[in-house]
């Protein structure tokens, strides 16, 4: 972890700012046995060419007993210099520590948790009558402030929300962060079409399954959260256009260890 701080000159210590996760620096102790000598050479080139960084990155998967697996996306910093001293390499064996720097410090596992929503089409505020009472408000608008979502992980994790059309206009709130899209004139998403949110950082997009950018049609300072580790609430304000739509959020839990 890193921690941010700051000093003064006429006070003792310092004050916290801020903390943040790292990458996460990791050494795996590695022995290579062979029959014989070219076997031991052999599967040397082998674990080079696997870990090799411009080859791209690695997985480092642990599991303890009937634990489920978790992941580290990894990519090799060192380890595999060479050194056969005697303490380090035989005929038919060599040791090595290998290291390796996860860029995304967080634990992955094998499953995604996917929460779906269905609504209705929208309908007429009032009824189609020439009387203008009773009142009749469309089922069809969903605005609720306390939708209840679990995430599983250790710590938060950033959705991928999917849109199924048509839908007139939308908003996602999360605390005092949120962001969405006001169709005005039209739908925000037509008919027909499924738009894809990805919140996940070094993605960020807003692509429907024709390739339209839709980021321009944020409203002012949209903020793409996060959802918090353990069971919290969300707002979702959604308006069907003249059918049902679709709203999905799937999560990659994250966890602090295995």
């Amino acid at each position: 972890m890193e921690i941010r701080s700051d000093t003064s000159p006429n006070l003792d210590g310092s004050m916290y700012r801020s903390t943040r996760a790292a990458a996460r620096e990791i050494m795996i102790p590695l022995i290579l046995y062979g029959i014989d000598r070219y076997t031991v050479r052999q599967l040397k080139r082998k674990l080079i060419r696997a870990l090799n960084p411009l080859n791209g990155h690695c997985v480092l998967k642990i599991q303890e007993s009937s634990l489920p697996p978790r992941y580290l996306t990894c990519w090799y910093k060192g380890g595999l210099e060479g050194n056969e001293s005697e303490d380090n390499a035989g005929f038919r064996w060599i040791r090595y520590g290998v290291q390796l720097t996860a860029m995304d410090p967080w634990y992955y596992g094998d499953d995604l948790h996917v929460a779906e929503w269905q609504f209705g089409k929208g309908s007429s505020f009032l009824r189609p009558t020439a009387s203008l009472f009773p009142l009749s408000i469309s089922q069809g608008l969903v605005s609720r402030k306390d939708f209840p979502v679990t995430n599983p992980g250790d710590v938060d994790a950033w959705p991928v929300w999917e849109i199924a059309g048509p839908v007139r206009r939308f908003q996602f709130t999360c605390g005092d962060r949120s962001f969405g899209i006001d169709g005005k004139a039209q739908d925000a998403v037509p008919g027909g079409t499924t738009l894809k949110i990805d919140t996940r950082p070094g993605h960020k997009t807003l692509l429907d399954d024709t390739g339209k950018n839709y980021w321009p049609l944020l409203t002012n300072a949209p903020s793409l959260w996060p959802l918090p580790s353990g069971r919290s609430e969300i707002g979702i304000e959604l308006v069907p256009g003249s059918t049902s739509a679709t709203l999905r959020m799937t999560i990659a839990p994250r966890y602090e260890t295995y």
